[in-house]
């Protein structure tokens, strides 16, 4: 084997990486791939938390982790295995379930990740809100905003569950995380009088638009706290009887702007009809999806994910979804989109499909 003998330019080169290395720098020509690829490389992967695994070990932590050893919340979060360890579903965004034993409460605080709870299971919890206490029932959606005081109360003999959102992740990498702790007298918020104040002065406005929002942008998130099931049931029976596509998706927005409900983060329910098999479609952003009634699967990136009641899945940034379901089925849908759309930089690609399945999902 000949070895060719490094030139004199070879050796320069090779001193000029390492005195770069040495002051902390990087020429950008041996990077360029690596930060500028042709197509969003998420390091989340595409992956699903079983609620067959997930809720008996809530209950077991129900029985051993009273919330005062529990960092005041009771949450198991979602750890993709593609973050290295890191708690998140994905890149921008925390999902989790969080419990409440009969008749505990956990503590007041306040932080600048705005957060969402979708509630999956129980009775008599409600959350305060900056002053407003919104019970909370099977399908509601609870919003908590950025620096918002929010704590939880289970004024009931029967557990509750329901899904955690935050973009706390995405708040994180901006160096933006503020955090406080209730200052009291006691550890939660004054019962106010009256329950559910935002929900009977915000009567009115659209909560909905179909499909998700594409025009209005605020900072502001919605004055509506909670948007409740009934409603949100109501308004896709009402779309789904209007069309025969496949998938009917409705966004919840605020009532005031027919922004997103809150600047960094949207929610949906996409309702995939019974036999239906919606389109793949890639969209820029990460999502994570709760299954809420019904079964069904979802091909991600050829990947097959069957899920029901309760089960948790996420989307990564750019990856090719769709749905099917032998019976009507409601998925609800937490996504940075927002963001993506404020800075100009969301994209949407309907592939021919469907996909081709290289593989099934074992939760487990």
């Amino acid at each position: 084997m000949t070895i060719s003998a490094k030139t004199g330019e070879d050796l320069e080169l090779e001193a000029l990486y390492r005195d770069l290395a040495a002051v902390d720098l990087q020429p950008l020509w041996t990077i360029t791939e690596q930060l500028l690829p042709a197509t969003p490389q998420p390091k989340a992967i595409p992956w699903l938390w079983s609620a067959a695994t997930m809720k008996p070990l809530a209950r077991r932590a129900i029985q051993l982790v009273p919330v005062e050893r529990g960092g005041e919340r009771r949450v198991l979060s979602l750890q993709n295995p593609g973050l290295g360890g890191r708690p998140y579903a994905a890149g921008t965004l925390w999902g989790a379930l969080q419990c409440l034993g009969p008749r505990e409460t956990a503590p007041a605080h306040r932080h600048t990740p705005g957060a969402i709870r979708w509630v999956l299971e129980g009775e008599g919890v409600w959350t305060t809100v900056n002053g407003d206490a919104c019970d909370m029932r099977p399908g509601d959606l609870v919003l908590t905003p950025s620096w918002n005081w929010h704590d939880h109360v289970n004024g009931g003999d029967s557990e509750m569950f329901w899904f955690d959102g935050l973009d706390l992740p995405m708040v994180e990498a901006l160096d933006a995380v503020f955090f406080e702790e209730y200052p009291g007298p006691g550890e939660n918020q004054p019962e106010p009088a009256e329950h559910n104040v935002s929900e009977r002065t915000q009567a009115d406005g659209t909560r909905y638009v179909e499909g998700a929002v594409t025009g209005a942008l605020t900072p502001a998130p919605s004055p509506l706290l909670v948007y409740r099931w009934a409603d949100t049931a109501a308004e896709l029976d009402h779309r789904t009887a209007a069309t025969e596509d496949a998938l009917v998706a409705v966004e919840y927005v605020n009532p005031t702007t027919g922004a997103s409900v809150l600047p960094t983060l949207g929610c949906a329910v996409h309702r995939v009809r019974a036999g239906g098999h919606s389109a793949p479609v890639r969209r820029t952003g990460n999502s994570v999806y709760v299954a809420f009634q019904g079964s069904g699967s979802t091909v991600i990136d050829g990947q097959r994910f069957d899920w029901g009641p309760g089960d948790m899945f996420v989307a990564p940034s750019w990856s090719a979804v769709e749905h099917t379901a032998a019976e009507q089925a409601d998925l609800f849908v937490l996504t940075d989109a927002p963001v993506l759309r404020a800075l100009g930089i969301y994209r949407e690609q309907l592939l021919p499909g469907p996909q081709t399945v290289s593989g099934v999902f074992t939760p487990r």
